[in-house]
């Protein structure tokens, strides 16, 4: 099959907001479907028949089985528009796009959704395994009796539930603990931190008060902007937080250079150019190219640097260097792993060892880095982010008129996911 131009024409995203606030009420599946409503009024898609959407969510219970494909058939679309669920961790929204992307540059479909939502407030509880099995076993039983004698085997600590927690399996460590242990490697100070997390919140706060956001975000549950971005931080009050992963005395890492854990959902429509043309939408931006990769952080390799591998990449592939570009959207899962991968671009040996290059990929104009705010200052609700991004750099590449815009996310498993968008 031949390829062709695949191009964003919009997206749009609830308002995000910290979990256990705005959205505590609000089910997973309700706040994936009102972004997908959202979307549909937007370009006029009611009763529209898509080529397929593809959405996802990072923590979601065992009720939300198929979840994409009942959003769609609550969204206004066409009920024949088919619809399935893909999970890469943080990089999930952008996944959704990407796979979208690539059904209608082989010509399989002409017009696609990407789309992703997590909300902590809609976590599901887990009990233990001999709950699980008890409450199996109490179904089958029939007499009295039976239920009596099954009854008296279980134990109070069955009872006891299990929160999810945010951690790796293969470390028991959570994210912000590798990421202690990335700055730490990388020596990175809190200071560098807390300077791009107040500038991710002073690039998010201009760009609402300029409208940026106006026709990105709907207004949603008496929101109609994120609840994160603080207009009154500074350095000072940055300065004064407490660790919040390391307690030894050694930590930088605090809730203030951290994103939050945040609810909220986005989502991505693409098409190719004739559907563009036959439907009256205006390209944005052409969706140019993607790659993933991964660390071995079981064995060392730091957690969250898994997309300088995935940037290396697609810069080979496309015969582009890191100075090509003239926006840059590199997800704030905290400061700290965004300062990390800038030094080890940087860094000659890096380069050399895990890049594979005989030169080090140089720094970047930090002048163009996430101009509308990160995710620190706007939050990031696990398989959102990515839509988020790709809508705002679209539209960010559009306003320009010309341009290149490179996208870099981590994610939890030692991952990175990494797109070039270019202006129409």
């Amino acid at each position: 099959m031949n390829s062709r131009p695949v191009y964003v024409i919009g997206g749009i995203r609830t308002p995000f907001v910290k979990s256990m606030t705005y959205y505590k009420d609000i089910t997973t599946q309700e706040l994936l479907t009102a972004t997908l409503q959202a979307l549909v009024k937007k370009y006029n898609l009611s009763g529209q028949r898509m080529g397929d959407v593809a959405g996802g969510a990072v923590i979601k219970n065992s009720l939300n089985i198929n979840l994409t494909r009942e959003c769609v058939l609550d969204s206004g679309l066409d009920p024949h528009t088919p619809a399935y669920d893909l999970q890469r961790a943080c990089g999930t929204g952008l996944e959704t796009v990407w796979e979208i992307s690539n059904k209608i540059a082989m010509g399989q479909m002409e017009n696609g959704i990407g789309a992703g939502v997590d909300t902590n407030s809609d976590m599901p509880l887990l009990f233990s395994r001999n709950f699980t099995r008890f409450l199996m076993k109490w179904r089958t039983t029939k007499s009295f009796l039976d239920k009596m004698e099954l009854f008296f085997t279980l134990q109070m600590k069955d009872l006891k539930p299990r929160i999810p927690a945010i951690t790796e399996p293969h470390t028991g460590l959570s994210m912000g603990q590798h990421c202690e242990k990335m700055v730490q490697e990388w020596k990175i100070s809190q200071k560098e931190q807390d300077e791009l997390a107040l500038i991710s919140h002073r690039n998010a706060i201009k760009a609402y008060e300029e409208g940026f956001y106006k026709d990105l975000v709907f207004p949603f549950e008496g929101l109609d902007m994120d609840s994160i971005p603080r207009k009154d931080t500074s350095l000072e009050r940055l300065a004064k937080l407490k660790p919040a992963f390391d307690f030894t005395g050694k930590g930088t890492l605090t809730a203030g250079n951290s994103s939050p854990l945040t609810d909220g959902a986005s989502a991505v429509l693409l098409a190719g150019a004739e559907e563009a043309e036959k439907k009256n939408w205006t390209r944005l931006a052409r969706f140019v190219d993607a790659e993933v990769a991964a660390v071995d952080y079981v064995h060392g390799e730091g957690l969250l640097m898994a997309p300088t591998i995935a940037v290396s990449r697609l810069l080979k592939r496309n015969n582009l260097t890191l100075q090509d570009f003239d926006l840059y959207e590199i997800h704030e899962a905290f400061a700290g792993q965004v300062l990390c991968s800038l030094k080890a671009w940087e860094t000659p040996e890096y380069c050399k060892r895990v890049l594979d290059r005989d030169e080090p990929m140089r720094s970047i104009e930090r002048s163009k880095l996430n101009i509308k705010g990160g995710s620190v200052a706007l939050g990031h609700p696990f398989a959102a982010t990515g839509g988020r991004i790709v809508a705002s750099l679209a539209k960010m590449l559009h306003e320009r008129g010309k341009g290149r815009g490179l996208i870099s996310i981590c994610t939890a498993g030692g991952m990175g996911v990494a797109a070039i968008l270019e202006a129409v």
